[in-house]
């Protein structure tokens, strides 16, 4: 087991323990500076790595894998004054934290410091505050977030009556008493602003302010000499220039109001912050990643009906660049685009063993090492240039280069990893595309398609560990110190070597952490018959049952949650709380069938069991009709049967029910009764007999007499004696 930076050590020291978390680790991986996470105002430690393998054979150490500090959010889970804090604190000290490892030298860091406060409005006391914050909670910007994020009312809209609340006016007997802003008032300025604000015209908020006033708030209209007079409400009943302003400031971030303004692409060109840099220079693994998707020339069919081609998959790798190991994969039929790429990044901060066996591949850990990430990632621009990638670089600190517009020999180890990979697989794969595809008289591959894609990704996975433990970088430039080793350019030796000799900049974070802040996220229903998400898909969680949402649903009425999911796999899904903890949700049981599919195939059965309902509808609604016909047709013959005049009362033919049942009960025991051999011959014989009295039943039944009732009993009697004969002489 390597160290690597951000790792949680745990020590024992005689009878007590010490949490550390490792800051930094040279080169040359021979000294490190930890801190200890749980005293009160710690400093950083240096320590040797050969002490601390020494403490990890003896027993003494073990990694902690849990990240005690939630800190992992999002910034649109985050409030404009945590974020307005976060930035002013890491402004203090951004300088200095990258002065590495020079401030975590004792005597180094206080002349950084000293230096520092010339430059910074801050003082001693506030900086060492916020450096042990950043170095305790895993050297993050969000390490610097204030503690009161579950504190307090914030965000809760006071309750409003008739009484005017906020600051009284000065000149009432002027202004008038002022009114409250409603939901309709908040709905006008927020259309206002959309429309005269947020437009090319340039319009200024006070502008927009009048127009709003022109268009929602005038009491008349006239004409003077041509030109229109607008009479306003009374001043009273009017929102102040102050409050729409509030209300322009809460209803907007600072990006949307910039992105609603300018437009979204002048926005990225001149007022998004500068994601990255290239200073780094190529040291040792996990100083730099590189991530690239292709469309692979296959196609491929669906797992569920293998008759269901379903197009070209896009395969997505991460390499580094140091050893060419390909650290991280997706094949899917996502992409190219964010939902890939998150795919991949979790996968190369996962663990490989676990990840290959949902492929049905086992490996041991050495010939897959790879779950961390990177200090930086490359990338171009598209899946990777937007709000998605915050969580990469205010979480996990990983800084994301994006490469110019057709420039993609600035990713070229990755983008030679896809011809490599293509060249292995396509002559053996059926449904690949070849040269002459689409030429007349050419066999269209697609009909050869044979693989499904859990197949596909096995053989990428097969293909991607030939690469890490078996292929040969022909075009690697090893520098002075590998070739005095004599290291084989192998990417795993590469891998092992650099990790030894040169630590890199690995970061270790909590897998699940990263999979909940990369995987993407949606709404999802509290309903009476479970979690609602996907296309009429239900699940439960413990939670939901034990506080008994799904009841409280039925008598209030749904309502809505945030939730994490993945989309190759929808059996669980996650609701994700406010404290950055998560609550597993499983899919009920009559969806079961559902689970094991990845989101594309899930939304593909689904559209298909709806085309079906659509293309079948003429035919079923044509038997329904027949049903109905042959329904009334029954019904009408019944009719025209029972029209048979009779003089009995209600009371009379109400009060024959039962004797009526008893004599019906009798016929249909003997009409259903199993007989063989013999006994069928004789039944035969006794049919004409039954009949008789059966005639005879009805004709009393619907003769005018006033001992119809005795005649029933005794015909009741008449069936009995003829059965108990017949039994006898059997």
């Amino acid at each position: 087991m390597y160290f690597s930076e951000n790792q949680l050590i745990q020590i024992k020291v005689n009878e007590s323990t010490v949490v550390e978390r490792i800051l930094w680790i040279d080169p040359g991986n021979i000294i490190c500076f930890t801190i200890n996470i749980y005293e009160d105002n710690p400093l950083p430690l240096k320590r040797t790595i050969s002490d601390l393998e020494n403490m990890l054979n003896d027993g003494c150490l073990s990694f902690i894998n849990d990240e005690p500090f939630r800190i992992y959010f999002r910034d649109d889970e985050l409030s404009e004054k945590e974020i307005r804090i976060r930035e002013k604190r890491w402004n203090i000290i951004k300088d200095v934290v990258c002065v590495e490892p020079d401030i975590y030298d004792s005597f180094r860091r206080g002349q950084i410091v000293k230096s520092l406060l010339s430059n910074k409005s801050s003082n001693y006391a506030s900086i060492y505050k916020f450096l042990r914050l950043y170095w305790i909670r895993g050297k993050t910007k969000n390490a610097l977030l204030p503690d009161y994020k579950n504190s307090g009312g914030r965000g809760k809209s006071k309750t409003l009556g008739d009484k005017k609340i906020g600051r009284p006016r000065k000149y009432k007997s002027v202004e008038g008493e002022g009114v409250n802003i409603t939901d309709e008032i908040k709905r006008i300025i927020q259309i206002s602003l959309k429309k005269y604000y947020f437009n090319s015209k340039q319009m200024t908020l006070r502008d927009s302010y009048n127009q709003m006033l022109e268009e929602f708030f005038k009491e008349d209209i006239y004409y003077d000499n041509g030109f229109k007079k607008v009479i306003l409400k009374d001043k009273s009943e009017l929102p102040t220039y102050k409050q729409y302003l509030y209300w322009y400031t809460k209803l907007f971030n600072s990006e949307e109001k910039t992105i609603n303004k300018k437009g979204k692409r002048k926005y990225l060109l001149e007022d998004r912050a500068v994601l990255g840099s290239s200073y780094y220079d190529n040291l040792g693994p996990g100083w730099k990643y590189q991530i690239d998707a292709t469309v692979a020339d296959v196609y491929l069919v669906s797992e569920l009906n293998r008759e269901w081609i379903i197009g070209k998959p896009v395969v997505y790798f991460v390499e580094d660049v140091f050893s060419r190991m390909i650290v991280g994969m997706y094949v899917g039929l996502e992409g190219p685009s964010w939902l890939g790429a998150m795919m991949a990044l979790i996968n190369t901060a996962s663990n490989k063993v676990e990840f290959c066996k949902q492929y049905d591949i086992d490996i041991s850990y050495d010939k897959w090492p790879c779950q961390h990430l990177p200090s930086t990632l490359v990338a171009d621009r598209g899946e990777l240039e937007g709000y998605n990638i915050e969580p990469l670089i205010n979480a996990f600190n990983v800084s994301v280069e994006n490469t110019p517009p057709y420039r993609a020999d600035l990713k070229g180890i990755v983008e030679q990893h896809f011809r490599l990979t293509n060249s292995r697989v396509k002559p053996f794969v059926p449904g690949t595309i070849d040269k002459d595809f689409r030429v007349r008289g050419g066999r269209d591959y697609r009909l050869d398609a044979k693989l499904t894609l859990k197949e596909f990704t096995q053989i990428m996975i097969h293909c991607i560990l030939y690469h890490n433990n078996h292929h040969w970088l022909k075009n690697y430039n090893p520098d002075e110190m590998l070739i005095r080793d004599e290291v084989p350019l192998i990417p795993v030796r590469l891998w092992e070597w650099g990790l030894k000799n040169r630590a890199g900049q690995l970061r270790a974070f909590p897998e699940d952490v990263v999979k909940l802040q990369l995987l993407p996220r949606k709404k999802a229903s509290i309903t009476a018959r479970g979690i609602h998400f996907g296309k009429n898909v239900y699940y439960s969680c413990e939670r939901a049952i034990k506080e008994g949402w799904f009841a409280e649903a039925s008598i209030k009425g749904k309502w809505t949650v945030n939730i994490a999911y993945d989309p190759r796999q929808m059996e669980y899904i996650y609701i994700v709380n406010s404290d950055g903890s998560y609550e597993v949700c499983k899919l009920l049981d009559q969806y079961k069938h559902y689970g094991s599919k990845s989101i594309e195939e899930f939304e593909y059965i689904k559209n298909y069991e709806q085309m079906m309902q659509v293309k079948n509808e003429k035919e079923v609604t044509e038997h329904k009709i027949d049903l109905d016909s042959t329904i009334k047709a029954i019904v009408e013959k019944a009719k025209n049967d029972n029209n048979v005049s009779t003089n009995k009362s209600k009371a009379e033919r109400l009060r024959n029910i039962k004797n009526n049942r008893d004599i019906e009960k009798q016929r249909i025991r003997k009409e259903e009764a199993i007989l063989l051999g013999e006994a069928r011959e004789r039944e035969g014989n006794l049919k004409e007999h039954n009949w008789n009295l059966q005639v005879e039943v009805r004709r009393d039944n619907n003769s005018n007499s006033e001992n119809s009732d005795k005649k029933i009993s005794d015909l009741i009697r008449k069936v009995q004696k003829s059965k108990k004969s017949n039994f006898m002489r059997g």
